[in-house]
């Protein structure tokens, strides 16, 4: 009776050994896998900054008009040009 429950004992010691060894194993895969998610998180948010930054720079009304006199001959009407319809 003592050897069987010393043979179970040991079995459950070598299985929880294993057990403890492939759970560190998960943690350092997933924990790798987090520091990719962060770096590429990081790289996005810095990505984003650019992006909000450059539609802010188009958005901008004296670079629509620089744009529309040079590149549609647009320009602003002279007073006389100007007509006031009156209902």
């Amino acid at each position: 009776m003592s050897r069987f429950l010393l043979a179970f004992l040991l079995l459950c010691t070598v299985a929880t050994a294993i057990a403890v060894v492939y759970e560190r194993y998960r943690h350092r895969q997933l924990f790798v896998e987090l520091t990719r998610l962060e770096r590429e998180r990081d790289e996005l948010n810095i990505e984003f900054g650019r992006l909000q930054l450059e539609q802010a720079t188009w958005a901008q009304a004296n670079r629509i008009d620089q744009l529309a006199q040079e590149r549609l001959g647009m320009k602003f009407p002279e007073a006389t040009d100007i007509v006031v319809v009156r209902p």
